[in-house]
Order: structure tokens, then C-alpha cells, then sequence
């Protein structure tokens, strides 16, 4: 591109995407420990913009943005950005779920046979002195049905993963269609609902998925399945789910995220969560991880890489 472009950095990054934009004559600039306040004034000077979920990018902060090409976010989930501005002011926005996919099934996968194998409760167990195994015995994933809910880069490395357990894998995706492949059949909603005995959430949050899996929903399935939620916290209405988990129509659940989340987890607080999140704490069948899964020191170069080439794509080399 002929002119310099000026690009803030409003997050922690990977120093590659830095590293690799300033080779290609951009300007970066370190806006990590900038107040939201100090960005809505300083906004109007950059062209680019690279996040994580720090600041939610809102129509008040980029309505000021007169230069703004592209919004960059390192990693899948674009809710902390207001897309529908950016499209309607010609504002190219950018993601990386291709840098994490691969992280993420990998954690989906081990939160899943951590349950199934009662890992955590057996080590907590041992590493008290009690030894306990037929309290402790498993049970096997293989020969399971398990529904994934989106079939995008993370449903679909998660069903990669899964092709080595002898489990019948099954997708449903309401935007998607003729996706069957090796490792997964589509289906309907119905079948899902009448066959899995396992559920996988694979898909971003909206105002359409939001309170998704709540008390009708979970009732719809015809066994007593086990939730796996690596996708937004929201998504699952956790009153419910704990209600579930109480009459055993939810057997177990891995919960990689949670509905008191905000735009990310440093933002929990545990004395403001409700009876709910300290009967899912108390639970030996509930595994709770802290918005880690696709967290992976591989994953964090990987989305710079995946922005390094969306970017010179469609910003650098257009302008050429």
C-alpha cells in the first residue's frame, strides 16, 4: 500500500503480527494500556485496529474512527466488536478462528474423557490419601452418539478429533448445509435431539443463540445426555442447566465458559455470581475451565499468522 498505515494495538498480541506488519512498512502502535477513554480520542488517527476483548469496540467509539480500514481480533467470537456499524461504514473486520480451532478440540476433547473417566475427582481423591475405585469407575465415549451444534472450524476439529473413539458423530448447522465428511454426518435438529448422547456447542453468540440451551430445549433430547460448552456462556442458561444437572437429564458438564462472563474472564467476579455457579463449583460432574479452551501458547502465534494474511490480503495488497 503506498500510504503508511497507522495501526493501534488495543490488546496483548503475539509479537509476530507486530513484527510482520511493521516489515510491511505499517506503523504499530501499543495501545495495551490505554483507557477506554483515551482510545474514543486517539481513534481517529489510526487505520487499523487490532483487539482481543479488552475494549468493545461500540458504535460510540467508532463513529469516531473517520480513517478506520479493518478491525483485527485475535480469536473467533466478534461480539465485542459492533459489526453492523463496521459494515455500514465500510469498516473491514477480521478473525482468527483458523488459529485456534485445532487448540480447542483438543481441550473439548479432554474436558469430555475427563469426565467420562472421572479425572478430576479421582485425583482430588488420591491426592487426599482415599482410594476409591469402584466409586471411581467410567464410562466409555466409544460406541457413543455425539450431536455437534455448528459445524464450522471449531465443531469440525472437534469432530477430527473424535475419529479415532469409534463414535457415531453427528452435526447439525442451521446456516450450513451438504457438509458431511470422514469424521461427521449432518443431520436435523430432530435427530440430534433423538440420538445424542453427548451435545457439543460450536457456535457464536447472538442474539438468536443467546439462552439457547434452556429448560424446553434440554427436555427435547430423548436420553440423558452430557453438555459440552466451549463456544459463549450466554449460550446456556445456567439456571437451567443446574436444574438439569439436578434431575439427571444433564448427566454431566464441561464448561469451558460461563453466562457470567463478560466480554472475557478476568472480568468474573465470584462474589457478585449467583447460588447457581456454587452448586456448578460444588459438582463432581461439572468441570469448569476459565475461557481456555483454543488457549494454547501454539494458538496465540497462530491467530497473529491467520491476521498476518488477512490483512496484507485484503488491506495491504488491495491498495497496491
Amino acid at each position: 500500500m503506498k500510504k503508511q498505515l497507522n495501526i493501534l494495538f488495543i490488546d496483548d498480541i503475539h509479537p509476530f503480527l507486530k513484527e510482520e506488519l511493521e516489515n510491511l512498512s505499517c506503523r504499530c502502535v501499543d495501545g495495551t494500556s490505554f483507557s477506554e477513554e483515551e482510545i474514543k480520542e486517539q481513534i481517529q488517527q489510526y487505520d487499523g485496529i487490532v483487539i482481543r476483548s479488552r475494549i468493545n469496540l461500540s458504535e460510540e467509539i467508532l463513529s469516531k474512527a473517520d480513517k478506520l480500514l479493518f478491525i483485527a481480533r485475535a480469536g473467533a467470537g466478534m461480539e465485542s466488536i459492533d459489526i453492523f456499524y463496521a459494515e455500514k461504514h465500510n469498516i473491514t473486520c477480521f478473525n482468527s478462528p483458523e488459529g485456534n480451532r485445532n487448540a480447542l478440540g483438543e481441550h473439548a476433547l479432554g474436558m469430555l474423557l475427563s469426565l467420562t473417566n472421572k479425572l478430576c475427582t479421582a485425583n482430588a481423591q488420591v491426592k487426599k490419601g482415599i482410594w476409591k475405585r469402584e466409586e471411581n469407575r467410567g464410562v466409555e465415549i466409544g460406541g457413543k452418539t455425539i450431536g455437534i451444534i455448528g459445524y464450522g472450524n471449531m465443531g469440525s476439529a472437534f469432530s477430527k478429533k473424535l475419529s479415532g473413539f469409534d463414535v457415531n458423530c453427528i452435526a447439525y448447522d442451521k446456516y450450513k448445509k451438504n457438509f458431511s465428511d470422514n469424521y461427521v454426518k449432518e443431520v436435523s435438529m430432530e435427530e440430534v435431539f433423538e440420538t445424542a448422547d453427548i451435545l457439543s456447542l460450536h457456535i457464536p453468540l447472538t442474539e438468536e443463540t443467546k439462552q439457547l440451551v434452556n429448560k424446553d430445549y434440554l427436555q427435547q433430547f430423548k436420553k440423558e445426555i452430557i453438555l459440552i460448552n466451549t463456544a459463549r456462556g450466554p449460550i446456556v442458561n445456567t439456571k437451567d442447566l443446574v436444574e438439569a444437572l439436578k434431575t439427571k437429564k444433564v448427566l454431566a458438564a464441561a464448561l469451558d465458559v460461563l453466562e457470567y462472563e463478560k466480554n472475557s474472564f478476568e472480568k468474573l467476579g465470584i462474589e457478585n455470581l449467583p447460588e447457581e455457579f456454587h452448586y456448578l463449583a460444588k459438582s463432581e460432574n461439572v468441570i469448569l475451565t476459565p475461557h481456555i479452551a483454543g488457549w494454547t501458547k501454539e494458538s496465540k502465534k497462530k491467530h497473529a499468522e491467520v491476521l498476518v494474511e488477512k490483512i496484507k490480503t485484503n488491506i495491504l495488497e488491495i491498495g497496491d
